[in-house]
């Protein structure tokens, strides 16, 4: 939570010309807890802004780099930038030294380039990565050499600790002779019956076939002697490639992670999902005038996940280990016996708790792109990262390899529900220690474990969230991301592991990104201010260093804008002992003359921060909030409870009662707009999109006074509907729990709307379900309300891609707006 340290600190701000390169900016005082993005460029006060110009093809405001990496030299950087007009994307290099944005990398080169999960050797004189489905080596003098040349997909290459480089195409695992090109395959999984020697026939009649009938006897011979010469040969000559390792039919392999020393292989199976065929959306404007009935995802009502199986496989003989989960802590607790109890109350039942056999797998979802399997360096070493699928309990867990079993090294426990962030671990380098990221003393923090001690090591101590850790080769320093001066300012820092002191790489304000360059001196930067884009730069990797501006990529035409900076307010509130951040979009004369009106918006996410000092992916909404500041509007856009950026206490506030803690904070919101921004109570707005359009719904339903209208678009109207993923974690299952569902879903409060209310809704949104809609709109005219009217886009996903549509949104809601306040 944010607590006195945020209160009291200072916070950079960012002072940025349109040349190349900036001083550090000089910090400012963050006084009475308002923070103000700094101007940032020579702007036009006479320009107006239009609901046309804000909605139209983003491309007018500039287009930022993506998908930036380090060339392997460190000598430059390669980004890609969408192409005007199109959704293409062009590959460019930038140079360290020059003072423009680079070349566009021709066609026929982009193999050579790399990638930015590139790997490299032990002794990093070589790197391997996957272009277009194939793989490529640079060898120590810098020639690339082509691994595989073929229409199938490759993938995962890695080195192994004698520098022997791996890759797999599907799950076959292959290993190259660099020298000869030779490609031997290691080990192939497959998710099949093992082959089994022909067996005769059990029954009267088939034995009795056997007797009788030659040629029935023959056949089985045969069979059995082709079976048992394949064995042999395969025992006997070593040009063939070994046995596969089957795990049966139906199952699903979930991943796999094989050792440095290439002695063992790590997999993950469970049982294989069919499709429910019940989810399918309707597709009403297609090519060839047809409805297409397109598949999605499940509904958590309707999701069951399958637990999974741990194997350790031996490479050497092909011996398969179960991995039993029950060395770890917890595995058959009860942890859900509160909930399952207060629900059987409810039914008048009552539930008596035992133990439970847990459903646990690796921590691998939608959420989080790293391996949940980490192998040391050395191959001695391998961490897994498990979770339980009731949301409660993460485990990183070693193998015992001798007894082929799993040994428990840190149990995260949550009684709401573990942090889908958050979940960085690995090895040093050069010793037999983890490190990891860890919620447990409310706030994500570095922790150390050696594998010799009983208990981990907390690195870093503080009222502010830790991510995105990285360890040099020389295990000297973790570098990572925090907002340690202020909620809503990201820095990059450094953790000196031998001293364990941190010190402060950049003071850029705003919101920094990092990548450590493989020479480890230098860093590339992504960052960005609430008034500009974000763009690329370079820094050495030690404090106090000079920052060069990379690219500059913002259009001439946005940097004229006379765009109002919201200043980052804490909100006291009357339901927590922390205040609520929140931006605030003051027009200039705000202070004069009548009470004015205002706009609350709800950002979408629920698990998002908005209310920092970044450029926004709300960049839309946050033009439209600067057109309406130039009509004298006053716009509050809160980071309410269950945001990201504010520890572990705000993020699970709303568990098993979304929709609660939020509108408190929306009340506290409007009660701060009276007292302080001369607002008129009487002619307060709200809107919002997904999450945000769930907390419109709940706004006007559960709260009918606070807001006079509101627009609540692509909007949650009941969780039950909603994914399994994101939706179980917060409110259980529906199975277990009815009461958290019923209690969250805005659905069964809408009887209390008596205000104007807009529901926007894309019909091909494969999120948020066009059913959502349907069904509140049905449930409202069957309460017989008349103050809401519904705009559907029949061609938009979850986030709209045409302008026309956006266009037509935004002036929907502005005309709400306009005639209700």
């Amino acid at each position: 939570m944010p607590g006195a340290a945020w209160l009291g600190a200072a916070c950079a701000t960012l002072l940025l010309t349109s040349n190349l390169s900036f001083a550090k900016a000089e910090p400012i005082t963050w006084n009475n807890a308002v923070v103000t993005s700094a101007a940032v460029y020579q702007t036009d006060p006479a320009i107006r802004l239009s609901m046309e110009q804000i909605m139209a093809d983003p491309d007018w405001l500039g287009r930022s780099p993506q998908n930036a990496f380090w060339a392997a030299d460190s000598s430059q950087v390669f980004y890609q930038q969408k192409r005007a007009g199109s959704e293409l994307l062009d590959w460019y290099q930038r140079p360290l030294a020059g003072a423009d944005n680079g070349v566009t990398v021709p066609l026929s080169q982009l193999h050579q380039i790399g990638s930015s999960n590139v790997q490299y050797s032990a002794d990093k004189q070589l790197q391997a990565w996957v272009f277009e489905g194939n793989i490529f080596v640079r060898q120590a003098d810098g020639q690339v050499q082509q691994i595989t040349r073929s229409n199938a997909n490759h993938s995962q290459p890695q080195f192994l600790a004698d520098n022997q480089l791996i890759y797999r195409q599907g799950w076959t695992y292959f290993s190259v002779d660099l020298s000869t090109g030779l490609s031997s395959e290691l080990i192939s999984l497959k998710t099949e019956d093992k082959p089994k020697a022909p067996a005769t026939p059990s029954g009267y009649l088939a034995q009795e076939q056997h007797k009788l009938i030659g040629y029935i006897a023959k056949t089985q011979r045969d069979k059995t002697e082709q079976h048992e010469a394949k064995a042999a040969l395969h025992a006997a000559n070593p040009s063939l490639a070994p046995v596969a390792a089957y795990f049966g039919k139906d199952q699903q392999i979930v991943d796999a992670s094989l050792s440095p020393k290439a002695d063992y292989i790590l997999v993950a199976v469970r049982k294989a999902k069919p499709r429910n065929e019940k989810d399918i959306m309707p597709n009403y404007i297609t090519e060839n005038g047809d409805i297409a009935a397109q598949p999605v995802r499940w509904r958590v009502n309707d999701f069951k996940p399958e637990p999974q199986r741990l194997f350790l496989v031996s490479l050497t003989d092909g011996t398969q280990h179960p991995l039993s989960y029950t060395s770890l802590l917890g595995y058959n607790e009860d942890v859900l016996a509160e909930v399952k109890a207060e629900n059987a109350k409810a039914k008048g039942e009552k539930y008596k708790s035992g133990k439970v056999i847990r459903d646990i797998g690796l921590m691998t979802d939608w959420y989080w792109s790293q391996s949940a399997i980490r192998w040391h360096n050395s191959g001695e070493q391998v961490a897994i990262m498990l979770k339980a699928f009731d949301n409660k309990d993460r485990w990183i867990a070693t193998v015992d390899f001798a007894k082929k079993t799993l040994v428990p090294q840190h149990r995260l426990h949550d009684k709401a529900w573990v942090n889908y962030a958050f979940n960085d671990f690995g090895w040093f380098n050069n010793s037999p220690t983890l490190y990891f990221l860890s919620e447990e003393s409310g706030y994500s923090h570095l922790y150390t474990k050696p594998l010799n001690s009983r208990s981990a090591k907390k690195l870093t101590h503080g009222t502010f969230e830790v991510s995105n850790p990285v360890l040099t080769s020389n295990d000297d320093y973790l570098y990572f991301k925090a907002n340690v001066s202020h909620p809503g300012v990201y820095e990059v820092y450094r953790l000196n592991l031998a001293s364990a002191t941190t010190e402060q790489l950049t003071r850029l304000g705003g919101m920094t990104d990092f990548t450590l360059a493989p020479d480890e001196q230098k860093l590339l930067l992504r960052h960005s201010t609430n008034l500009m884009p974000e763009d690329l730069f370079l820094a050495l990797a030690q404090p106090n260093a000079e920052v060069v501006r990379l690219t500059d990529t913002v259009s001439a035409e946005f940097k004229s804008l006379p765009l109002v900076a919201p200043q980052v307010v804490a909100v006291p509130s009357n339901h927590t002992r922390h205040p609520v951040f929140s931006k605030v979009y003051y027009p200039a004369d705000y202070q004069q003359g009548e009470a004015r009106r205002a706009v609350v918006f709800n950002h979408g996410a629920g698990y998002l921060q908005n209310s920092d000092l970044g450029w926004s992916g709300y960049f839309r909404e946050f033009l439209f909030h600067n057109l309406l500041v130039q009509q004298g509007y006053v716009v509050l856009d809160m980071d309410f409870r269950a945001s990201k950026g504010y520890g572990r206490d705000w993020r699970t506030a709303i568990y098993r009662q979304m929709g609660t803690p939020e509108i408190e904070d929306l009340v506290d919101g409007v009660n701060w707009l009276v007292a302080n921004a001369n607002v008129d109570r009487k002619r307060i707005g709200t809107y919002g999109g997904s999450y945000g359009g769930f907390m419109t719904f709940m706004a006007l339903f559960k709260e009918p006074e606070l807001f006079q209208a509101g627009a609540a678009l692509r909007p949650v109207s009941d969780w039950a509907y909603y994914n399994h993923p994101y939706t179980s974690n917060i409110l259980n299952t529906p199975d277990i729990d009815p009461i958290a569902y019923e209690r969250s879903s805005p659905i069964y409060f809408s009887q209390g709307l008596n205000k104007p209310l807009l529901i926007n809704a894309p019909m091909v949104d494969d999120n948020v379900f066009f059913q959502d809609v349907v069904r509140l709109v049905q449930r409202l005219i069957e309460q017989e309300k008349q103050d809401f009217e519904t705009a559907i886009y029949p061609v938009e996903p979850h986030g709209f891609r045409q302008p026309s549509s956006w266009l037509d949104e935004y002036r929907r809601i502005y005309k709400l707006f306009e005639q209700n306040l």
